[in-house]
């Protein structure tokens, strides 16, 4: 598969209508916030699985010759989510995934639509209005897209568990049963809720007619989650974290996301040398797999919400404090490890426009169709993020009110020293950091175009969405001399298949400097490159 071009403007996305709505509002003449704006309004129609406007979302944003920005789209926990709260409904040892109880946090992604399309008016000159920018959403909830192979296999996986839960069957089934590939999928609730948000703003999600209405209903399912909750959300601008590699300087999100993990790995790597070891070959994934150990040691012991954590996520960044880890790393032997931080259905989108502003995003319910809950007027499928906390407050991520839910959300972005800027990122959880290290080692170090970096058989340690096992998997694509090899290390290997879903949908843009456009879409995925 050959890597996409581009000269005006490019985007990616897991689904090929959000990448198109993106290449149109670029089209328009609008920018990369106002195109990431459309293109998540409409996966979160079209890809309703992964994501919803009942979700969160994270943005790194860079603009050339400006300082990296980026948004903090992550709602906070409601202010009745105590212990109490759940001992009262004989829940006292974990939250359960699934259900009303299981939405305890504010969904903020709709907050981050508002602070980008504000931030391309402001910086960025944008005059794209917020209903040019939905449109296309609102078309595809009210008319209906055909149901992706995603979507229907996904929904048939998840439909007994979830048919329970109020508002489901009713929204993602079909006389009871998922829907067939290439059926008309529509979501008429949701397109009112959508023009709604175009007429009156993202503001009203929170504070308005709307978030009277989202409030009422999760109170009467049993949610936790009062008005009161929407009214003290707000999206909040961030410096993002910041890599100091050989190559170049590398960003992500700072916590409660695990973006400090994900350029830690890339970090203990560049200490190594990795480039010694042929792309793909035993050695390479050896390392790779053993930085991840190294970095979710740290996460586990210290990555929560940033009110909480004792020590900054930047300090983990420090060249002497990677050069301590990656010496931990035994070329000959696999380390041992605990258990990962388990699923998370996710979908990451890059854009960058003619004038290079580049934008890394990422959406997010956690678990496939969050809690499950539709709520009846708005069609909103909430989240379930606020699962991730512990009811033990000897943890690190005990639940407390108003307290920000650990994320695997990060999305990525690299500067590098000889004047490209890249975007990157995928969905998976603990796979996240994985497929990141293995977009931009190959891409970085061994020079690799974005298409083959991402087309190219990939890894996972532990477990992630629709996985349970903590083994080290491979797609069936790698060699077999790979995988024996790995296994003598002492991995414990599992074979996947060779373009497995598993693995994640990754998606890349090399931007050069001569304002060439170099973009890789992920074949797992129902998505595309699009460009002009």
């Amino acid at each position: 598969m050959q890597p996409k071009w581009g000269i005006r403007g490019m985007a990616v996305a897991p689904h090929s209508l959000a990448s198109e709505s993106a290449l149109a509002v670029l089209r328009e003449g609008g920018n990369a916030l106002e195109a990431m704006v459309a293109a998540a309004a409409t996966i979160a129609v079209v890809y309703p699985h992964m994501n919803s406007i009942g979700g969160d979302s994270f943005w790194v944003i860079h603009s050339p010759g400006k300082a990296m920005g980026g948004i903090d789209a992550c709602g906070a926990a409601a202010g009745l989510a105590t212990k109490k709260w759940y001992a009262e409904r004989g829940i006292t040892k974990a939250i359960p995934f699934r259900g009303a109880v299981a939405a305890n946090t504010v969904a903020g992604t709709i907050s981050g639509w508002g602070a980008a399309h504000q931030l391309s008016k402001q910086g960025l000159g944008g005059k794209l209005p917020l209903s040019r920018l939905l449109a296309d959403a609102i078309h595809y909830a009210e008319a209906g897209t055909p149901v992706t192979f995603s979507q229907s296999s996904l929904t048939t996986k998840k439909a007994e568990e979830l048919s329970p839960i109020p508002g489901f069957a009713e929204t993602f089934l079909v006389n009871g049963k998922a829907p067939i590939v290439g059926s008309i999928f529509k979501q008429e609730r949701l397109a009112k809720t959508l023009r709604q948000i175009a007429k009156k703003g993202t503001d009203d999600y929170y504070r308005g007619e709307l978030a009277e209405s989202l409030a009422k209903e999760l109170t009467e399912l049993g949610s936790p989650l009062r008005l009161d909750d929407l009214h003290r959300h707000h999206a909040k601008l961030i410096d993002p974290l910041e890599l100091q590699h050989s190559m170049g300087n590398v960003y992500n999100m700072t916590p409660p996301t695990q973006g400090v993990v994900s350029l830690m790995i890339i970090g203990i790597l560049d200490q190594l040398n990795l480039k010694r070891f042929k792309v793909d070959s035993a050695q390479y994934v050896h390392h790779c797999v053993e930085a991840t150990k190294q970095a979710f040691k740290v996460r586990d012991q210290f990555v929560t919400d940033p009110a909480y954590m004792k020590k900054h996520a930047q300090s983990f960044l420090a060249p002497a404090f990677l050069k301590k880890l990656a010496k931990n790393i035994d070329p000959e032997k696999a380390l041992p490890w605990g258990q990962g931080k388990g699923p998370a259905d996710t979908i990451w989108m890059g854009v960058i426009d003619g004038d290079g502003n580049c934008v890394s995003f990422i959406q997010s319910i956690y678990h496939e169709f969050g809690a499950g809950i539709v709520l009846p007027t708005s069609g909103v499928n909430w989240q379930n993020r606020g699962c991730s906390f512990s009811l033990d407050p000897k943890t690190l991520n005990h639940l407390e009110p108003y307290r920000k839910p650990f994320h695997t959300l990060n999305p990525a972005m690299a500067l590098f020293k000889d004047g490209r800027s890249m975007v990157y990122g995928t969905m998976g959880g603990d796979g996240q950091p994985q497929t990141q290290c293995a977009v931009f080692t190959r891409t970085a170090t061994y020079g690799l175009d974005p298409q083959d970096a991402i087309s190219r058989p990939r890894w996972l340690l532990g477990r992630t969405w629709g996985q349970t096992s903590d083994s080290l998997k491979l797609e069936s694509r790698f060699s077999p001399w790979v995988a024996k090899e790995l296994h003598a290390l002492g991995h414990e290997i599992e074979m996947l298949d060779a373009f497995d879903e598993t693995v994640g949908h990754a998606g890349c843009i090399i931007r050069n400097p001569s304002g060439t456009l170099q973009g890789g879409w992920d074949p797992r995925s129902d998505g595309a490159v699009s460009s002009f």
